[in-house]
């Protein structure tokens, strides 16, 4: 049996490895002409760690990132915490994985290199997916040079802008939320005594907020900042914009942000849009997976990570069953409810961190129930895709 993988991205890249676990040929196109390093951070929760257990890369992700030592809330301004949540060995115990900080581009190498070990040429790029056809014995995937190539089944793992997904389902409606947000990566080394904490750091403010976290073994820090604007739309994270417009939006902000948007040698931008959950994921022998299944906000860190989960259970659900359409069908029926809660919490987290009250409940929820805020997040961290 044959997949095509239309994307090679985090999504697409676990797909393709996790079905070579079930004994499928994999041939994935990507559109870009090389691979190189391009994105920023990435956050993957335990419940993606376990994923990547199953694939045995646990200890290559592990060693390429970083462990943070808690998740932490701050005032943008002041710095003050506001809530602690431990991490590292606690968290582990907790949920049988760690929490991993890691560049996109090291991730993207461990799982190129753990793909290319099975077999040669897997991936294959410039090679940019525009649609599809399909009979009951086969699917075809057609490229923008014309070139076609045939499966068994094919993925589209292409991302927010999928062309899959819009021959599947027609173009779609996101709607603008208002909030455009930076992105920057700077070695630490530049970074004095305004070096990060050691944690997962969302830095909040009234309409804006940040998040900070090391990489690459504390030799990288990650800088994502939100804010509150409707001047600019244009969805693409790799738009670039200015140190100074950056500086601006973060004025009067902790010197730790402020120095991290300074020190970093680019600052990309990208407006985010919200998407209501689609009405299904498939059509026949084709599916949808990732960013253009369910694209989600950033506020959960979780859009990586329910790719990878997307990932193995669709490669399972397809290996265990007789019929490719049913098993996308069931796949959709398996994810839905819990990709669609997620994409709730990111929405609900948007404004939550930008909240305007001097204390809000975030502080309130440490200084009250730390532990119940612990749990809140069992549902998710907790759960395990391959065991399934």
């Amino acid at each position: 049996m044959k997949a095509v993988i239309a994307g090679a991205g985090i999504g697409g890249l676990t797909c393709g490895l996790c079905l070579q676990r079930f004994g499928w040929d994999v041939e994935i196109l990507e559109q870009a002409e090389t691979l190189e390093e391009v994105g920023a951070g990435i956050q993957i929760s335990p419940n993606g760690m376990k994923v990547m257990q199953a694939l045995g890369l646990d200890e290559q992700v592990s060693e390429s990132g970083f462990r943070p030592r808690a998740s932490q809330i701050r005032r943008g301004k002041s710095g003050r915490v506001l809530m602690v949540n431990p991490m590292g060995s606690e968290m582990e115990r907790r949920y049988r994985a760690p929490y991993i900080h890691i560049h996109r581009a090291d991730l993207a190498d461990i799982l190129i290199e753990a793909l290319t070990k099975q077999a040669e040429g897997v991936i294959r790029p410039g090679s940019l997916v525009t649609g599809f056809e399909q009979s009951s014995a086969q699917v075809t995937a057609r490229l923008e040079n014309g070139a076609e190539v045939r499966g068994d089944i094919l993925i589209g793992a292409d991302g927010i802008r999928s062309a899959v997904r819009d021959q599947m389902l027609g173009p779609e409606q996101p709607r603008f939320t208002g909030n455009v947000a930076w992105r920057a990566v700077v070695p630490t080394d530049r970074l004095g005594r305004n070096v990060p904490p050691p944690a997962a750091s969302v830095w909040t403010g009234a309409g804006k907020h940040a998040v900070t976290y090391l990489l690459r073994g504390g030799k990288l820090a990650n800088f994502v900042g939100v804010v509150e604007r409707d001047d600019w739309q244009e969805e693409s994270w790799t738009e670039p914009g200015s140190c100074e417009e950056a500086l601006a939006d973060f004025a009067d902000w902790h010197p730790i942000i402020r120095t991290m948007i300074e020190q970093a040698d680019s600052h990309y931008r990208w407006a985010l849009f919200d998407r209501d959950p689609l009405p299904k994921w498939s059509d026949g022998r084709v599916v949808l997976l990732g960013d253009a299944a369910h694209p989600m906000l950033p506020f959960m860190a979780q859009g990586a990570v329910q790719a990878m989960e997307d990932a193995f259970v669709l490669a399972r659900k397809v290996s265990e069953t007789g019929s490719i359409a049913a098993a996308c069908r069931n796949f959709f029926k398996e994810r839905i409810d819990r990709v669609s809660r997620v994409q709730g919490v990111a929405r609900a987290n948007m404004d939550l961190f930008h909240q305007r009250m001097p204390q809000g409940p975030l502080w309130l929820a440490d200084k009250v129930a730390p532990a119940a805020v612990e749990r809140q997040l069992d549902w998710l961290y907790g759960h395990d895709v391959t065991k399934g």
